[in-house]
């Protein structure tokens, strides 16, 4: 049974990636914000095991682990979490870009640096949920955009510094994708937002599973998905 160490599990594709890692009986240990949402999840999850970690403060992050039972084998780190505000560079203030660096490229750097002992110890893999905005950045995304070329700096320099451990890393780099995340963009852009439009996370979620089960003797490095309509 591997175990699976999991942020962004309360929705979206983070929600479809546990929910079907539930299903066939592998063990969970997700990351909440707080003890209100990591009981949510142990009720939405009935057996996995929750972590209380506040990612858009990871100063902390290492101290709030430290007062918790950690879990022993870490197969795969799936960092999925991950918070959006579009605006222009003129207007973006200090909080904004440090929420959004905080919570999408410096809290993965440092749950990835606590939790790499037991990914070493069995040659487990990290994954990460990256964007296309990832790869491209546009008007009014400069913030989110950077905070997520970030992450992919962070998975490709973890690549190579773990690959002698056996460790595999993978980024997956998502189009717009239906979920409370792309509503939210929709509001921010002033457009009406139609969830048929876009990818379904269960369509992302079978991606992800493909990367973690694809047998020892291969990896994949970075994965594009997008929108197929």
């Amino acid at each position: 049974m591997a175990t699976h160490v999991i942020t962004g599990a309360g929705s979206g594709i983070g929600a479809a990636v546990a929910r079907r890692l539930h299903e066939r009986g592998d063990e969970l240990v997700l990351v909440a914000r707080d003890l209100k949402r990591a009981k949510e999840l142990a009720e939405q999850y009935p057996g996995a095991r929750t972590l209380v970690a506040d990612l858009a403060d990871p100063d902390r992050i290492s101290w709030a682990l430290g007062k918790q039972a950690q879990p022993e084998q870490v197969d795969t780190l799936l960092h999925i979490a991950g918070i959006v505000d579009l605006g222009p560079i003129g207007e973006l203030r200090p909080r904004t870009w440090h929420q959004q660096l905080n919570v999408n490229l410096i809290a993965p750097a440092e749950l990835t640096r606590l939790f790499l002992p037991q990914i070493r110890a069995v040659r487990g893999q990290v994954l990460f949920v990256n964007s296309g905005a990832g790869l491209n950045a546009h008007a009014e995304w400069g913030a989110y955009a950077a905070a997520k070329h970030g992450l992919k700096a962070l998975a490709d320099s973890l690549r190579h510094e773990e690959k002698p451990n056996g460790i595999r890393v993978t980024s997956v780099y998502p189009g717009r994708t239906a979920g409370p995340m792309q509503a939210k963009v929709h509001s921010q852009e002033g457009k009406e937002y139609d969830a048929s439009r876009w990818i379904d996370p269960e369509s992302v979620a079978t991606t992800i599973l493909t990367a973690l089960d694809l047998p020892r003797d291969a990896e994949i490095n970075d994965l594009t998905v997008r929108p197929g309509r």
